[in-house]
């Protein structure tokens, strides 16, 4: 088997990407997989630390604010789409794969002009632009939440969930044994802050401004990830305060023992960390991200208020509401059980094993043609 897996910008593109990548190649050890991203995203890290080649184009987004700018994008896509047919005569892969993200709009729209079957695999419960053009010629569209006949044909829509790491799902530390690992007091309640892979400012700034009131709940732990760009400021902050039941990182690199550690988890509201809240059972605060295409994030985070599966607070009420929404919560053992049961429910397994299933299917149907 040789397949193209094209996408990537976030964690939330990444980690599904690499799931499917390593199911293919558990099922067919000898398979030939090749990455395609947009250069100088997070991918193009990533993707080569986890084992796999990777190819750049460079692609970016239109800049909705200042327009003009918007002739070196074209430029960038006109130059992307040559790039991709290059690939595609290099590699004449069998499938191609798109998971969202700048480079996946080219390199799929090219591979299925040369008549490559497509796979695309949408996260959010809200269609992106590129998906929904690509859906048009695309084989399979895989999909997370129910209702997508909005953006997709229907008769190609196959609900699979979104893929998550295998070894959030395979920790088997106790809760108290994963805080003592992560440095923590294992008797008291623990909050675990994360702002996606890359940080979130208004996270970040309602954790900043509400540290003495979360060191007046000595009975409470916060694990907060700031992410790398906030990561000077914020610990600056933290030594400027009493917080002393507050540890904060950059990036935390053992999610699996975060996750277990925590009993209420405060994050953005994209689709990788909702699948992995409701495949942990994690009772959460969502706090949607309004920097996103279409608003999907606040799109995501409602679909669970709708359920009573997590609780969301706007990104412009944060400031003034995050602090002590977490900390009632995190102190109602009744809300805390309701809202993993509720999660829980939403949950969709074994997501990569399906996908693939699907990627064989088109495979073997093509070549019986």
């Amino acid at each position: 088997m040789k397949a193209l897996v094209s996408g990537g910008g976030t964690g939330g593109h990444i980690f599904p990407a690499l799931s499917i990548a390593n199911e293919i190649r558990r099922r067919y050890p000898d398979a030939s997989i090749l990455f395609v991203g947009a250069l100088g995203r997070m991918e193009m890290e990533r993707v080569p630390a986890a084992g796999y080649e990777i190819k750049g184009l460079p692609v970016s987004g239109f800049d909705r604010k200042r327009p003009w700018r918007n002739v070196r994008v074209l430029w960038q896509l006109f130059k992307s789409m040559r790039m991709a047919r290059d690939i595609l005569n290099d590699f004449a892969p069998d499938i191609a794969i798109g998971v969202g993200g700048y480079a996946s709009g080219p390199m799929l729209k090219a591979a299925q002009k040369r008549g490559i079957p497509t796979l695309i695999q949408e996260q959010n419960s809200y269609a992106g632009v590129t998906n929904k053009l690509l859906a048009e010629k695309a084989k399979v569209i895989c999909v997370a939440y129910e209702g997508m006949e909005r953006f997709f044909p229907a008769d190609r829509i196959v609900m699979t969930g979104n893929p998550v790491r295998r070894n959030l799902l395979e920790c088997t530390a106790t809760r108290e044994q994963a805080r003592e690992a992560m440095g923590l007091d294992p008797g008291k309640r623990t909050i675990l802050i994360v702002g996606g892979s890359l940080g979130a400012r208004t996270v970040n700034n309602a954790i900043m401004s509400s540290l003495e009131t979360i060191a007046a709940h000595p009975q409470v732990q916060v694990i907060w990830q700031s992410g790398k760009i906030y990561d000077d400021e914020c610990r600056r902050a933290l030594e400027a305060s009493k917080a002393a039941n507050v540890k904060q990182m950059a990036f935390v690199t053992n999610m699996d023992m975060a996750y277990r550690a925590a009993d209420l988890v405060v994050s953005r509201a994209g689709a990788s960390s909702i699948s992995e809240l409701q495949l942990l059972a994690k009772p959460a605060i969502l706090v949607p991200s309004p920097n996103v295409a279409e608003d999907h994030q606040t799109k995501n985070a409602q679909a669970l208020v709708d359920r009573s599966a997590a609780i969301m607070v706007r990104d412009v009420d944060a400031v003034e509401q995050l602090a002590a929404t977490m900390l009632a919560t995190v102190a109602d053992d009744d809300l805390l059980a309701s809202l993993s049961d509720n999660v829980a429910r939403m949950a969709l397994h074994h997501s990569a094993e399906a996908i693939v299933d699907q990627v064989e299917k088109i495979i073997n149907h093509s070549n019986e043609k």
